[in-house]
């Protein structure tokens, strides 16, 4: 009893120090805890299959961020990771029966060794040289594909790729706690001394060396991280969706671009958010609804990525944070921008 009182009272501590006290981590608790009693409000098949989608995809975006946003080592590419990772759990699973709690993990693998055989060629490429090599791998990739259509099912994708679960509701309760758990452990491994150094490679990769940081080893480090979430995402999304060409795509790594600079780069909750809201509002309300056409949907798109650049060149998502909280110059610490001291050292706030 003493035990369970004591992991009550710091799970309370918890919640009333770190959680409650900003307005960003309170609405973010509350909108999670709403999207995982949603299917008990509303199991409605379409909005799960969107909801489930964007949990993928928000792994997915996450993924790019890490990468690109916080060394600065823009990726043009990226579906590469997500498509690897769903050939390789979806031909795992045709081929060898496997389960799709191996075929993920194996997936993901295949993404990171991908990652180093694309990080260690890359790394003396830095801005439009890096994004443009980069793009060129999922085209590779795409051509491989069509020239073995045999192993590879061609441009029909792999016939068949059994499911996560029985049910769409069973399935939506696999992928959207596993999202928000990968995208803790990002944003924790972003707010670590590793994302401390991936900050430093991405302001003066220069000064980082030589002020004693294996720039080389920690760049392979992100590509390699990215890799191993976009692997997951593009696992989960083989035994959703399907695994084919449309995983490799280059429309795809140019819209986990979009999500990223919508939301927020450098803040990994940032293209998570991201995804949220332009996702459901493409499928849902666009399409469903109003029955706008797909090309006018992405002319849309474009319009509003343009307000976003034009009005908040930091991302929505960190617009907002920056209107309702501010930074301590002492401490560093997130406070409520209605404070005029710091809740933790006391320092007086501007």
């Amino acid at each position: 009893m003493n035990v369970l009182s004591t992991y009550l009272s710091r799970f309370y501590k918890f919640f009333t120090g770190e959680i409650f006290v900003l307005p960003s981590r309170t609405t973010a608790l509350l909108l999670c805890l709403f999207l995982l009693i949603f299917p008990l409000i509303s199991p409605n098949d379409f909005i799960l299959r969107v909801l489930i989608i964007a949990s993928i995809y928000a792994i997915f975006a996450a993924s790019w961020d890490l990468l690109s946003g916080f060394t600065g080592q823009i990726n043009f590419g990226h579906a590469i990771f997500f498509g690897v990772a769903a050939y390789t759990a979806g031909l795992l699973n045709y081929n060898l029966g496997l389960a799709p709690w191996a075929t993920i993990p194996i997936g993901a693998l295949a993404a990171v060794l991908v990652g180093l055989i694309i990080g260690i060629p890359c790394l003396r490429l830095r801005g439009t040289y890096l994004a443009f090599a980069t793009l060129a791998f999922p085209l590779i990739l795409l051509g491989i594909i069509q020239a073995i259509p045999n192993i590879t099912y061609g441009e029909l994708g792999i016939p068949r790729v059994d499911p996560l679960a029985g049910s769409r509701v069973a399935t939506y309760y696999i992928v959207f706690p596993s999202m928000i758990v990968l995208g803790f452990i990002m944003w924790k491994i972003a707010d670590s001394k590793i994302g401390l150094v991936f900050h430093a490679i991405r302001e003066d990769e220069v000064t980082a060396r030589a002020s004693g940081i294996n720039t080389t080893r920690y760049k392979l480090l992100a590509f390699c991280l990215s890799g191993l979430f976009a692997g997951i995402a593009g696992g989960l999304y083989a035994h959703f969706v399907n695994a084919g060409p449309s995983t490799l795509e280059l429309l795809l790594s140019f819209q986990v671009i979009i999500w990223a600079v919508f939301g927020g780069i450098a803040t990994i909750y940032g293209p998570i958010a991201g995804v949220f809201i332009l996702y459901p509002l493409q499928k849902i309300v666009l399409t469903r609804y109003l029955g706008v056409p797909a090309e006018l949907t992405m002319l849309i798109f474009a319009f509003i990525v343009l307000i976003v650049l034009l009005f908040m060149p930091q991302g929505l998502i960190t617009w907002l944070r920056d209107k309702t909280e501010k930074i301590c110059p002492r401490c560093k610490l997130q406070n409520v921008a209605t404070r005029s001291e710091c809740r933790v050292c006391t320092a007086e706030l501007d």
